[in-house]
């Protein structure tokens, strides 16, 4: 039994049996790599996230700027069409007034046929198209 023992002893101490810690060093390696990896990604997104904040702040001044360029734009269009209407009012009172023919007059009743009502429409009937969704 002695003799047994000393032979498990000889063979555990050969050379041939390779030390349980070979891998530690190339996996340390692969920790750092990878560490360092993550760091640059942390880094580059930090990047890219100031970037699209610059982007999107830029984009929101130009749509800032166009909605005040289109207020302005109906703001004239409704100056001019006001002066416009204010002109044709101006220039019919000032126009002296010409008695009506016979003729004239029955062809005005015509044209001032009444215009029908509509009917009133409840508030809860109407529905917003712009937000139909649609499901399937």
């Amino acid at each position: 039994m002695l003799n047994a023992t000393s032979e498990n002893l000889a063979v555990l101490s050969s050379p041939t049996v390779k030390p349980k810690h070979s891998m530690l060093p190339i996996l340390i390696v692969l920790f750092l790599v990878s560490y360092g990896l993550m760091a640059v990604l942390v880094v580059e997104q930090s990047r890219t996230i100031d970037s699209q904040r610059g982007l999107i702040r830029s984009l929101f001044n130009d749509s800032t700027q166009l909605s005040q360029m289109k207020g302005k734009a109906i703001q004239k269009q409704h100056a001019e069409a006001q002066a416009q209407a204010d002109a044709r009012a101006h220039s019919q009172v000032q126009s002296p007034s010409t008695q009506d023919k016979p003729q004239d007059r029955k062809n005005l009743g015509k044209l001032r046929k009444p215009v029908p009502q509509r009917p009133p429409t409840d508030a809860n009937s109407l529905e917003d198209v712009r937000r139909n969704v649609m499901r399937i």
